[in-house]
């Protein structure tokens, strides 16, 4: 009886394999999907989406030593418009408000389309 051999089974494919189907596939379906009016389909499947309003660079030292009061400073001057991303992606650019004691997002510029998909192709 000969041990069992992943690579000399035909039926077998390993994790990494797997994964770069799956992105290739997914990739296929995107493009196919970019000009299809079939986007239909996809209007009910929820998406993360967050406001960014501003970032810095921190070293370990400071994340250590902050305390409850502790004030950080952002690469963003007070009045400048705040990113709204959709997965990580950058689609507008808008202004907080406040809604309902909420806070909320006034979109003020979004993304061009073409730069959105440029992507894809």
């Amino acid at each position: 009886m000969q041990p069992s051999n992943a690579s000399n089974n035909p039926n077998s494919t390993s994790s990494a394999a797997q994964k770069a189907a799956s992105a290739d596939q997914a990739d296929t379906i995107i493009k196919s999907l970019a000009g299809n009016t079939n986007i239909e389909l996809l209007l009910d499947v929820p998406m993360r989406a967050s406001v960014e309003l501003g970032a810095t660079k921190l070293y370990i030292k400071d994340i250590l030593s902050l305390i409850p009061g502790s004030v950080i400073e952002l690469e963003r001057l007070v009045g400048d418009s705040v990113d709204l991303l959709v997965n990580d992606r950058l689609i507008a650019h808008g202004e907080v408000v406040v809604v309902n004691d909420n806070f909320g997002l006034r979109i003020t510029d979004l993304i061009k389309k073409e730069s959105l998909t440029k992507d894809l192709e």
